[in-house]
This record gives structure tokens, sequence and C-alpha cells, in this order.
């Protein structure tokens, strides 16, 4: 249950931050204006927060693999949200990243 649990506040996580960062991106870049702006300021607050809440206490550990997450959190926002195509190399390095959160997170560690 606690592997499950990870894995969901990772993707929520991935949510908040990658939401967040576009919402910015889109009241700067876009000038779609301070609205979006402050909205993303608070989605990545909150992204921010979910990360305290991984099983696991160590904030290098949960970043570092976090880092995984968001790469292929990132291609999937980009191709739901904007029309992004990922090609073969996108693919396989996201796939890369996430083998990588699962060593990092899950591999079996001394009691």
């Amino acid at each position: 249950m606690t592997v499950i649990r990870s894995i969901l506040l990772f993707a929520l996580a991935a949510v908040a931050e990658i939401g967040g960062a576009w919402l910015v991106w889109q009241g700067v870049r876009e000038h779609r204006g301070w609205a979006w702006i402050g909205a993303g300021v608070v989605a990545l607050g909150i992204y921010g927060f979910i990360a305290t809440l991984q099983p696991d206490a160590n904030f290098g550990r949960i970043l570092a693999a976090y880092g995984g997450v968001f790469v292929a959190g990132s291609l999937l926002w980009g191709m739901a949200v904007d029309g992004f195509r990922p090609d073969r190399w996108d693919a396989t390095g996201a796939v890369i990243c996430l083998i990588g959160v699962a060593v990092i997170m899950y591999g079996p560690r001394p009691a």
C-alpha cells in the first residue's frame, strides 16, 4: 500500500508542479495576465506541500526521484494540453527516467 500511495502522491505532485509552471508560462509568455501567474504560483506551492507527504523521509531522495516523474509528466502534459507529439527519443528518455524513479524509491534497502 505504501508504494501505491507514493505513486499517487508523485502523480498529484506532477499535476500541481507542471500545471503551475504551465499557468505561469501562459501568464507571461502568452500574455494571459497576473491571475494566471498567481494561480501558477499557488499550484507550485501546493506541489511543495504534496512532496512532504511522501512516506520516505529523505528530501534528497524524494526530489531526485520526482525529477524522473517530472520528465515523463511534462511530456504527457504537453501531449494533453499543448498538442505536443513526443518522438521515440522523448518516449525512451521518459521510460529511462521512470526506471530511475523505481530504482531510487522502491529498490530494496537494508532495514
